[in-house]
């Protein structure tokens, strides 16, 4: 493909398969699927950063997982292989069975920074004085001007990928839908698709349906936490005591109807009986109560004078690195895997802003709020349904998108001899944070908590 044509298609995945005889690259662009076959004695691939930033995570795992050499790469340094661990284990290739991490001398990490006259370096985590995942965010300063970023994360690399291989999609469940628990359903969407398709089966519209209304509760849940917390880091608490209170009661909503708070175990092939007027009337009441919300925190000029311009990723940056979800639909971009027959005709409506500041990214959350919940009046159908699962399930690659709270998220799943051969997940939180420096251009280091919080970022589903 050439480059022209490579800057007209939106980069999604790139990751490696290895096969008996050889390795595999797959490279997926929106509309087109790439694939590559290399030697597995020195295999060697061309870079597509030059083209595709947010392409070098990809390729730098790529290397790390199976020992392939990335031509023309502008980072070669290590991405998941920490300070004290050995660069050559490649723990993806079949051979490696060993669970014990071969560990070498320390090594200071090369972090890209800024030089000059006044400028410093200010290092944030990897522990956070916070209740949240270990990630490091690398600053050049001049005084308080952030120069640039440099976000390093993977320090709670789980090797979910080589845990859920020779796994069968039940036994590989409970793992996927705890890969991140903040996209539960999400997870067990893309999950539920696979098997599906592996299956033959035909998804009930009922199934489609309730499964549908726990994935906007999902969304609902964190657009309300992040609604909240936006305020909060502006110096606005009042808005996150409001928000959390919502956000909690739906959360209580969310394990009416699954039996968990964060909707474990919730999707699969079974009929559900719930209270439908039970969940109409809670829609009700938390619809009145975030136009309540929406009302009260529009009139604030001292936080909207904070919001307002703050972190700005303009259109073309969030293009050029292929961002999704809310920080792609802030800064303009048409992107959302709800945008279809289906959603539509249960009251979807595509929501965008075009600023791309901590301002557009916040109206557009209460935006996307609002929409879930006209969503789940629709979706509230306690209708019965049975779907017939074919076994034994059919060998091939299968792939499934959905819609998280987040963005765009990623599977694909490689059956063979009805075990899973290759498993690869990209979560929307794994492009997005690569795009995260952006943002920093003519603000001070105060604003970082803000612009990060506007973003509602993953560490877990990005450290897989």
């Amino acid at each position: 493909m050439s480059t022209a044509a490579m800057e007209r298609k939106r980069l999604i995945a790139r990751y490696a398969i290895e096969h008996e005889e050889n390795l595999e690259v797959v490279t997926c662009f929106e509309g087109e699927t790439r694939r590559q076959q290399l030697s597995k004695v020195a295999p060697r691939v061309e870079t597509l950063s030059h083209v595709h930033p947010a392409a070098i995570w990809f390729e730098r795992k790529m290397h790390e997982d199976f020992g392939i050499e990335i031509e023309g790469a502008f980072d070669t340094r290590p991405l998941a292989h920490h300070e004290t661990i050995a660069y050559q284990c490649h723990p993806m290739r079949k051979h490696r069975t060993d669970t014990t991490v071969e560990t070498v001398t320390h090594r200071s990490y090369d972090y890209e920074t800024v030089e000059g006259e006044g400028v410093f370096q200010v290092g944030v985590g990897p522990i956070h004085a916070g209740i949240i995942e270990p990630g490091h965010f690398h600053f050049s300063q001049a005084g308080e001007e952030m120069l640039h970023l440099e976000v390093r994360h993977f320090y709670k690399y789980r090797a979910i990928e080589k845990m859920l291989e020779g796994k069968t999609l039940w036994e590989a469940k409970p793992i996927i839908e705890r890969i991140s628990g903040n996209a539960s359903i999400a997870y067990q969407l893309c999950w539920r698709d696979i098997v599906v398709q592996s299956s033959g089966a035909i998804l009930p519209e009922a199934a489609r349906r309730y499964h549908a209304m726990l994935l906007e509760l999902e969304r609902a849940i964190h657009h309300l936490t992040d609604v909240g917390f936006i305020p909060n880091d502006a110096g606005f608490a009042a808005a996150l005591a409001f928000a959390s209170t919502l956000a909690e009661d739906a959360r209580r909503q969310m394990q009416v109807l699954s039996a968990h708070r964060f909707g474990f175990g919730a999707i699969d092939f079974e009929s559900k009986t719930f209270d439908s007027r039970q969940m109409r009337a809670w829609l009700k009441r938390l619809e009145e109560q975030v136009e309540q919300f929406h009302t009260w925190i529009g009139d604030i000029p001292s936080l909207w004078d904070r919001l307002d311009g703050t972190g700005i990723l303009p259109y073309a940056k969030a293009v050029k690195y292929d961002c999704v979800g809310v920080v792609a639909r802030a800064s303009g971009v048409k992107l959302d895997r709800r945008d279809n027959d289906f959603y539509r005709a249960h009251g979807f409506l595509f929501q965008r802003e075009k600023s791309g500041d901590v301002a557009a990214r916040f109206k557009l959350r209460l935006a996307e709020l609002r929409n879930s919940i006209e969503m789940m009046h629709h979706f509230a159908d306690d209708s019965s349904w049975r779907c017939e699962i074919l076994q034994p399930l059919r060998d091939g690659e299968y792939t499934a998108y959905c819609e998280s709270a987040l963005g765009e998220l990623f599977m694909t799943i490689t059956l063979k001899g009805g075990r899973i051969e290759r498993c690869f997940v990209r979560d929307p939180s794994f492009v997005n944070w690569q795009a995260l420096h952006l943002m920093m251009s003519g603000n001070i280091i105060a604003d970082f908590p803000l612009i990060n919080k506007s973003c509602d970022l993953s560490y877990a589903g990005n450290d897989l």
